[in-house]
């Protein structure tokens, strides 16, 4: 870090983070910052471990756990007075910086007003303006002096569209091991070490596993009878994806005895596994991160699908591929995602032992070029705005193995 952003410490540090992630980053972050700048002061909203580390929350972060269209719209005029109370707050305390973390249908307009009266935004957690509603970028140009990626292709993104950015890396990346160990943890999870193992993961939401659980069940069955060592599995996010999980199962006797239904420990069951069968989003991530071969398939409502077709400006929706920019994960989509078509995929992937290999190799690659320690990367970034200087990584490449400082 250049000592001219060292120079001046902070001082205050206004942050808004708008559900449980958002917490856990602000913590990470306000650690960093006050590691660096003792008796700095942090003001805002926080949740449980952001007050742990000090911060003055005006409001619990539950305020701004929304989900869903109908429960914003009920939520509207007490969210609206939230931010208008944030506003005045901030104007008042004159912080060094006002952060918002993630949440971007409330942070975005709360940062453009409050840079319009001339304080110093960031945003930490890009919104999927790269994905859909790229017009977007141009609201965000006028609200922050810098967003804050994780990824390098968000990076990319927005240096084409000329708004100041820091990739600063992955928090799941420094948080999973670069080396994983694929028979002490299949014992830990009581797997056969000699077995085929297939990870199997539908979605943490009740639609998504309304959606896919079937298919999904019916692809592991296809393949256990052409398989007599495989087995399946299944990690359930919630008790109540159990309880779904089990209702299909009773669909599926012959997959009775072959297999393990866990309660969470999703990521042991990825590393546990040779291949992996997902649902897009994070999980895609996270298998990327255990470097274990995975298939996405997706399958949502007709009419949702017909209007993501028109919104969604990606090559691909997993962001293994998006990440290497290019297809190293095979996506099956909608019709696509058949459990005939899952299965003969899977049983390629397993039969090559060669492929998995080198991309379990590539996947480790890629890991690294993640793994640049978020916090203390943010917390650099952070400093440079308020000191007037270069952001640091300002230029990331376009790739995640291309990553090397």
């Amino acid at each position: 870090m250049a000592s001219s952003a060292r120079a001046a410490p902070l001082r205050r540090v206004y942050l808004v983070a708008g559900e449980l992630s958002g917490d856990i980053l602000g913590a990470g972050l306000m650690r960093e910052l006050k590691a660096r700048h003792p008796g700095v002061e942090f003001r805002g909203i926080g949740g449980p471990r952001m007050l742990d580390e000090g911060i003055d929350s005006r409001f619990p972060l539950e305020t701004l756990s929304v989900m869903g269209l109908v429960e914003v719209l009920k939520h509207l005029p007490e969210l609206l007075r939230v931010r208008r109370t944030l506003y005045r707050d901030a104007l008042a305390w004159r912080p060094d910086i006002v952060i918002g973390i993630d949440a971007p249908d409330f942070n975005l307009g709360l940062e453009r007003r409050l840079r319009e009266a001339g304080l110093t935004t960031a945003h930490y957690v890009s919104p999927s303006v790269w994905a859909w509603r790229q017009g977007r970028v141009k609201g965000i140009a006028k609200s922050v002096d810098a967003m804050l990626t994780f990824l390098p292709f968000e990076a990319a993104f927005y240096r084409r569209h000329r708004v100041p950015v820091a990739f600063v890396g992955h928090p799941l990346a420094d948080e999973l091991p670069l080396e994983t160990d694929r028979l002490v943890t299949r014992r830990t999870l009581g797997l056969p070490e000699e077995a085929e193992v297939l990870a199997l993961l539908p979605g943490s939401r009740a639609n998504e596993v309304r959606f896919l659980g079937e298919t999904f069940l019916a692809a592991a069955e296809r393949l256990c009878a052409e398989r007599p060592a495989l087995r399946v599995v299944i990690p359930a996010a919630t008790p109540g994806r159990r309880e779904q999980l089990e209702a299909l199962l009773t669909a599926h006797p012959a997959l009775a005895g072959r297999v393990h239904l866990l309660d969470g420990r999703s990521r042991e069951a990825m590393v546990a596994s040779d291949v992996v069968l997902l649902a897009s989003g994070t999980a895609a991530l996270e298998a990327m991160l255990c470097h274990r071969p995975m298939l996405v398939a997706y399958k949502m409502a007709p009419a949702t699908h017909w209007l993501a077709k028109r919104l969604v400006k990606t090559e691909w929706i997993s962001l293994p591929n998006l990440i290497a920019r290019e297809p190293l994960v095979p996506e099956l989509i909608q019709e696509a995602a058949s459990s005939e078509a899952i299965a003969v995929e899977l049983g390629a992937m397993l039969d090559d032992g060669a492929g998995r290999a080198a991309l379990e190799a590539r996947f480790a690659a890629m890991h690294a070029g993640l793994q640049r320690d978020a916090s203390r990367r943010a917390a650099e970034a952070i400093e440079a705005l308020v000191a007037g200087t270069p952001l640091p990584a300002s230029v990331a490449p376009e790739r995640a193995e291309e990553v090397t400082s």
